[in-house]
């Protein structure tokens, strides 16, 4: 079974080339793959036979395969990848002005069952493979030609700290210098908030931004939207994220999914208040998106509106983010491979 060749940092495969060719060869070969964005060496041609030869016979190609496109009015587009062993995730590209985003996947599925998301029900089929990460990233920078891919939130399929060696070395490989030269501050990882994995995020020396899926700063009624929280209740997510904050330089960012009649009272504000008051981040309010057959319905926009005004009590700066993708169920919480 041949290692495919996305998996590897720049080191590693530099190591392995220079034993059989000379170091130009190495910087022609990353050149071709995170620039150029050609992925089969027969199209390389500067590169000479013997190397191609050596790369077909010692590394596999392979990336996740567009198995179908469904395109919104806003221009965010979802794509349905098939992976080599059948399975099936889906990223998300959404065009904002110069900005190309993509929403990554890191699990086929997810086994963490937030009560308000389509990911959650489909269960955990298994974790990504580190290439087949990265290799959503290389599809959506060559899709985007000739603008150029400009942020990354792992917010798609699955909990990516639940496959946290694999988001990491992903992150190694596309910010490395001889690769994609992804900016951290253009990187999110999200999170529903597993006090362990962030710390270990903090002490990885990985740089990027986090978010946490909050969605209430109550105990009992956290409980019910995010089952994590009956493990890992505010308290010990907090503990965690004061040690995050107390190892990285970039604020933490609150995902707050506004739901009417669950989380949008006073008593939550003052609860959310509580919570963030001594917290270095930002925070973003994000309106339901419905998931067909789950309870929930997305706040009108008179709630918004009323929610966001008692909310100027809080101190840290607030935004209401709009998802894209509704449309095609391509947005927050809406991913389940359809």
């Amino acid at each position: 079974m041949l290692i495919n060749i996305f998996s590897f940092r720049p080191e590693e495969l530099e190591s392995r080339l220079k034993e059989h060719f000379p170091a130009f060869r190495y910087r022609q070969l990353m050149h071709w793959l995170y620039e150029k964005l050609v992925f089969d060496p027969q199209q390389m041609t500067d590169l000479p036979a013997s190397m191609k030869t050596f790369l077909f016979r010692n590394f596999s190609f392979i990336l996740p395969q567009i198995d179908a496109v469904q395109t919104a009015d806003d221009g965010t587009a979802k794509y349905r990848l098939r992976l080599e062993d059948g399975m099936v995730i889906e990223m998300v590209l959404m065009p904002n002005d110069k900005k190309r985003t993509l929403c990554v996947s890191s699990q086929v599925g997810c086994a963490r069952a937030c009560a308000f998301c389509a990911t959650g029900k489909m269960g955990l089929k298994r974790n990504l493979q580190v290439h087949e990460i990265v290799g959503q990233i290389l599809l959506a920078a060559s899709i985007c030609q000739p603008q150029r891919l400009s942020n990354l939130v792992f917010m798609g399929m699955g909990e990516p700290l639940d496959n946290l060696d694999s988001v990491l070395a992903s992150l190694r490989i596309i910010q490395a210098e001889n690769s994609l030269t992804f900016s951290p501050r253009r990187t999110t990882v999200s999170s529903c908030g597993l006090p362990e994995q962030i710390r270990q995020l903090a002490d990885s020396k990985v740089r990027t931004k986090l978010a946490i899926s909050l969605n209430s700063a109550i105990d009992a009624k956290r409980d019910i939207l995010m089952p994590v929280n009956k493990a890992h209740p505010l308290p010990e997510l907090k503990r965690a994220l004061i040690y995050y904050l107390n190892k990285v330089n970039y604020k933490v960012t609150f995902e707050y999914i506004l739901i009417p009649e669950v989380n949008m009272g006073a008593q939550d504000i003052k609860a959310l208040k509580r919570f963030v008051g001594d917290l270095s981040c930002n925070i973003n309010f994000i309106p339901y998106n419905s998931v067909p057959g789950l309870l929930y319905h997305s706040p009108s926009d008179q709630e918004i509106e009323g929610f966001l005004s008692r909310a100027q009590v809080l101190n840290q700066p607030i935004t209401l983010r709009r998802s894209k993708g509704a449309g095609i169920l391509g947005a927050c919480g809406q991913l389940a491979g359809t």
